[in-house]
């Protein structure tokens, strides 16, 4: 199993990071609004991590609206050699809390110079376009808004958030993919309808385009559904290992594909500790042919 990934292999400025990532999203408030409970907790997850060897960092400033990036920036500027942290656009939050498309190209541009201003960045080194439900504008003439604005030097990489095999294939005709975030996990690789509603399209065959074309998949929400009485192969894995299932769930990812980053996310240390744990677990072949 490899234990680092390079983004944009295949570019001029490829970025090779350590392979457990981390999500920010669960550092804020309920219902991914306001700040954090225990905000003293979030400042020293987030430096705990970096701490620790993560070197990729998942954001968005829709986030709680800012709130997460605000807290990278005061757990971690300056940033230390090596750290890539990850934005996403194409949606924002409303007063009500819901989730519309902030797409146009105005807003994507609007979307960048706030995460640069807020992250104190001069580039993002990576920006995750996200498919949106309802979107009215074209998710290509989005997508070529970013290439635009990589073409500016304001983006390093861009990548896709939430998309379908189609939408992969067509937008790789516009320019280089470097990286797909989409839903995926070992109990959640088919198409389902997410919490706050919207369709979340499957991982499985994703990832087969992605490793045929060098594009880094990174899953989000893998422990969506990591219940031990739904996953008994899992369980037993675990039990012979003597760790967690969230434990086995991750070491899966990593072992399943060596173009996977996960990036979990908690709010609490001791969960962080064990999920950067779970790198140090090795899955033999016959554990991952009895895992399926």
């Amino acid at each position: 199993m490899n234990t680092t990934i390079t983004i944009g292999a295949a570019s001029a400025a490829p970025l090779t990071v350590n392979r457990m990532g981390y999500g920010t999203m669960r550092l804020t408030g309920p219902q991914i609004w306001g700040e954090p409970a225990d905000r003293p907790q979030a400042l020293q997850v987030l430096k705990r991590a970096v701490e620790a060897g993560v070197q990729f960092l998942d954001t968005a400033d829709y986030y709680g609206r800012d709130i997460t990036n605000r807290l990278i920036v005061e757990a971690l500027y300056p940033y230390p050699k090596g750290l890539v942290i990850c934005t996403k656009v194409g949606a924002t939050r409303k007063d009500d809390k819901s989730w519309v498309p902030y797409a146009e190209p105005q807003q994507l541009a609007e979307s960048i110079e706030n995460n640069l201003r807020t992250l104190r960045l001069e580039q993002m080194p990576l920006v995750h376009l996200r498919a949106m439900p309802h979107n009215p504008v074209p998710f290509g003439e989005s997508l070529d808004a970013l290439f635009h604005l990589q073409r500016q030097g304001k983006i390093g990489h861009v990548g896709l958030s939430n998309i379908s095999l189609e939408q992969l294939e067509a937008a790789v005709k516009q320019g280089a993919i470097a990286t797909v975030s989409n839903a995926y996990g070992y109990s959640q690789r088919e198409s389902f309808t997410a919490p706050h509603g919207g369709e979340m399209p499957g991982g499985e065959e994703v990832l087969d385009y992605c490793e045929q074309h060098q594009i880094v998949l990174i899953p989000f929400w893998s422990l969506l559904n990591a219940l031990p009485a739904q996953d008994e192969k899992i369980a037993a894995v675990a039990k012979k290992k003597g760790v967690t299932t969230g434990q086995v769930h991750l070491a899966w990812l990593l072992h399943r594909s060596d173009w996977m980053l996960p990036i979990p996310g908690t709010s609490q240390l001791t969960h962080l500790e064990e999920n950067l744990a779970a790198v140090r677990i090795a899955l033999t072949p016959e554990d991952m042919d009895y895992l399926g």
